[in-house]
């Protein structure tokens, strides 16, 4: 490892110097290349994303010290039409030779193909920064507003430019704060003894406080909050054109007197401009217009509802009941005007699907009243979308699918949404069972039912537990899929009632009321096909104590070699191992062939702290609980249901699954500038078999590894624990994962990113009993496997691509004393490719 890093140094530094003298390659013999800002305040170097952006002017954009891109840019050739027609000419007869052996086109193809490579270095590199005067003029400027907004009025700044012999040049910027000044008296002036009254209110949680240095923008968001705070007060002529400020700080000794000011409502005529007081304003009356369009706009109304104090009204027949629409509407008849009141509304009714974006109008009325008009243009009732996908993979060489949705809007008046969907492929696999069957054998079909309801659907009253402002709605959903020639081929159906809301912007609860699964495997007979290396171990032992000395025969003769070994009493040719291997093949098969039934209820909670789809400085915590199978177990007793021979009540001949399990996820952003992200996450989660269950189903059990997980290891082949399994899917009921990644830019929408990855997957509380695959005490924690590595990432803007490259750092499938750094070079490493950031 450290002589493979040696090299990499060692050809970074041959590359650098090289490179150097090639840098002022295309700078003019009067200009200078910038090749470094230095910034230093108060005599300390400073360096920080806050700094370095008041800079106008910076140099090349450097790759571990290496500035690639102007080298690239230096590679292409000026005028370069040109110079291919001077080398055409260069020799006797170069020219009349080419046109007879490639002809006239050809050569012109060719010097096209030259002149565009020589375009492309141009476009991929980046041209020589040269100094420039005026943008060092300006970023002083910069540097002086930047701490005269921050207090520090008496700052002086000045600068320093060194040019070298080689056409290079660094820029020293010199800044000398002196004391920042700090706010002292603070008097405030307002006009309208109203609003002085609920001013008072919440004057204390100002952003002006004495002994604070003073900022511009605190006084900016002050004055935003001051209006904010009126005009859902029921101000509704207010605005922060009548917040001023007034700043003294004349022979005041570096103190900041403020006097806030909020002057009364102006009212223009003519030729003058009247002051008077502010009224609080209450809304008379909502109107609400069900199908607006510019069309209809001077027609009469052919139907009205008046409901809950609204009134509602349409230019054709009415095709909403009143209280879908009145649910997400905020402005309320008899309450006082809140601007708050109208963002609600616009975003509850944009959450209904139903309408396009609503407006809003308010008309003053003359006794200090508002009357509000909201405007809904209704979306087509029926839209029918259709998805294609042509796709391959190790089960398949190629395969087609459609996917066809019909989305129909206000499907029983109460701005309900249905969507049905379909699902139907075809594809061909790469290892058929069957030579006669048919080029594409493998097929796949399937229904979704979905219906959302905007409120939640119950029979209790739940206003006051899950008000309306938080968004409520319930989903139900019924879906059906079978699949042939895929594995074992399956056949699922479930069904879930769910209810979401959103207490604010940030959080999320959604509860899974019920949620029923049912999953029929319809081939069993290929289970040795799909888990060949099962197959494989089964084999070779058969062969090594002498019971065949063929292949076993596939599902028959494996299934009777298992019968034999697993028999009372145990036959003497086989060892321990041997039958601890055959053993656990057994136990895996029973468990992945059987049917599953699944009937469980979950809760799930988060807090999501991203301000904008660009936002890099968040956190996300995630949690989840869910029970499984204790309704049926109970119902089972009630009726005095009899048990199958291991001991499971069944509901319609298949065992029903009974589990506890949580889930936990946190995952944090540190924005460092300049396009550089720090970003963790952790998980853990548990599931816990109990009553009518000894182990967790496949679709409900954790894996590792992975492009999202652990990226020194594929998915589902790392774990459980110390264990070197040949399983095809490795999994278990226990989780820990830890991610690490630092994220730069390259260049333009290139990024790269470095990763360290930890975790494993372990058996606990369950019917596993092998010591490597199961989590018994803290010093289990010794097997948490490491992998690190690096990675690009091309942001698309609507997605990001990603190639991800990890090498296994410590594998606690080796010996304690020799895990470290084992497999870590590339012929183990592990290429993964993704579509967005893993987490």
């Amino acid at each position: 490892m450290k002589k493979f890093l040696s090299k990499i140094l060692v050809f970074l530094l041959i590359v650098d110097c090289f490179m150097g003298c090639e840098a002022t390659k295309r700078v003019a013999e009067n200009e200078h290349l910038l090749t470094d800002n230095t910034v230093i305040i108060n005599g300390k170097k400073e360096n920080t994303e806050t700094i370095n952006n008041l800079i106008a002017q910076h140099p090349n954009r450097k790759i571990l010290g290496v500035p690639l891109r102007l080298h690239i840019y230096n590679l292409a050739r000026e005028n370069r039409d040109s110079l291919f027609e001077v080398w055409l000419d260069k020799k006797p007869n170069r020219r009349e030779r080419l046109t007879k052996k490639l002809s006239k086109k050809q050569i012109d193809n060719l010097k096209e193909s030259s002149i565009g490579f020589n375009n492309w270095l141009k476009k991929t590199g980046e041209a020589p920064v040269i100094l420039n005067d005026e943008k060092i003029k300006k970023s002083v400027k910069h540097f002086q507003d930047y701490h005269i907004n921050n207090g520090w009025f008496n700052v002086n700044t000045s600068y320093n430019v060194k040019k070298n012999d080689n056409k290079k040049a660094q820029v020293e910027y010199n800044i000398d704060t002196g004391k920042p000044f700090i706010i002292d008296s603070i008097k405030y002036e307002v006009k309208s003894k109203l609003i002085d009254s609920i001013y008072q209110t919440f004057k204390k949680n100002s952003l002006i406080q004495s002994n604070q240095q003073y900022k511009t923008v605190n006084f900016e968001q002050e004055r935003e909050r001051i209006s904010n705070e009126l005009r859902n007060t029921g101000f509704y002529h207010f605005n922060q054109d009548y917040v001023t400020f007034e700043i003294d700080t004349i022979g005041t000794n570096k103190k900041v007197n403020v006097g806030i000011k909020i002057q009364n409502r102006a009212i223009t005529t003519q030729d003058s401009i009247k002051r008077v007081p502010f009224n609080i304003y209450d809304i008379r009356e909502v109107n609400i217009i069900t199908d607006y369009s510019f069309e209809k706009r001077n027609q009469p109304f052919k139907d009205s509802i008046r409901f809950g104090g609204y009134n509602l009204y349409s230019y054709g027949k009415m095709r909403y009941k009143p209280r879908a629409l009145t649910d997400a509407i905020f402005i309320t008849p008899g309450d006082i005007f809140r601007d708050r009141d109208r963002t609600l509304t616009y975003r509850h009714l944009n959450l209904l699907r139903t309408f396009k974006y609503p407006n809003i109008e308010y008309s003053e009325n003359l006794d200090n009243s508002l009357s509000s008009t909201i405007k809904l243009s209704p979306l087509k009732k029926f839209s029918l979308s259709l998805g294609t996908d042509v796709s391959t993979s190790n089960i398949q060489t190629v395969g087609f699918s459609v996917n066809p949705s019909l989305l129909i809007r206000n499907i029983f008046r109460g701005a309900e949404t249905l969507q049905v969907s379909a699902i139907g492929s075809i594809g061909a696999s790469k290892e058929k069972n069957n030579p006669d069957d048919p080029f594409f054998d493998i097929n796949e079909i399937g229904v979704d039912v979905k219906l959302t309801i905007p409120r939640l659907l119950s029979p209790f009253y739940t206003e006051r537990i899950i008000p309306k402002h938080m968004s409520p709605n319930t989903k139900i959903s019924l879906a059906t899929t079978g699949q042939t020639n895929i594995g074992l081929d399956k056949q699922t159906f479930s069904g879930t009632i769910n209810y979401n809301w959103l207490p604010n912007s940030k959080k999320t609860n959604s509860l899974d009321l019920f949620n029923a699964q049912y999953v029929r495997n319809l081939n069993i007979d290929n289970y040795f096909d799909v888990y060949s290396t099962s197959y494989s171990s089964l084999n070779e032992i058969a062969q090594d104590v002498n019971y065949t000395t063929e292949d076993l025969s596939k599902p028959d003769g494996a299934n009777a070699f298992i019968d034999y070994a697993l028999s009372d009493p145990t036959p003497d040719e086989f060892s321990e191992d041997q039958l601890s291997t055959i053993n656990s093949i057994d136990e895996r098969k029973e468990r992945l062939t059987e049917d599953n039934l699944i009937l469980s209820s979950s809760f799930s909670f988060t807090n999501d702290g991203r301000t904008n789809l660009f936002d890099e400085n968040f956190s996300i915590f995630r949690f989840k609980i869910e029970f499984a199978g204790n309704l049926l177990a109970n119902t089972s007793k009630l009726l005095g249901l009899k048990k199958d021979d291991n001991d499971r009540y069944e509901i319609f001949n298949v065992a029903f699954s009974q589990y506890a399990k949580t889930e936990l996820e946190y995952t944090r952003h540190w924005d460092l500038g300049d396009k550089n992200v720090l970003a963790i996450r952790s998980f853990f989660g548990i599931a816990i078999p109990y009553g009518n269950s000894t182990n967790i189903p496949f679709s409900k059990s954790f894996f590792a590894g992975g492009p999202n997980d652990n990226r020194a290891w594929t998915a589902y082949r790392l774990g459980p624990g110390s264990l070197e399994s040949s399983n095809e899917f490795n999994e278990a009921n226990l989780k820990l994962a830890f991610n690490v990644e630092q994220r730069f830019n390259i260049f333009e929408n290139l990024n790269g990113a470095i990763f360290v990855d930890a975790g494993n997957i372990w058996n606990v509380l369950d019917d596993v009993e092998d010591e490597k695959a199961t989590f018994t005490k803290l010093s289990s924690l010794k097997d948490i496997a490491v992998g690190s590595g690096f990675g690009l990432r091309y942001d698309f803007s609507f997605f990001v691509f990603r190639f991800d490259i990890g090498f296994k750092t410590y594998n606690p499938v080796y010996e304690e004393s020799n895990r470290w750094f084992k497999d870590y070079n590339f012929s183990n490493a592990v290429y993964n490719i993704g579509i967005n950031y893993p987490f």
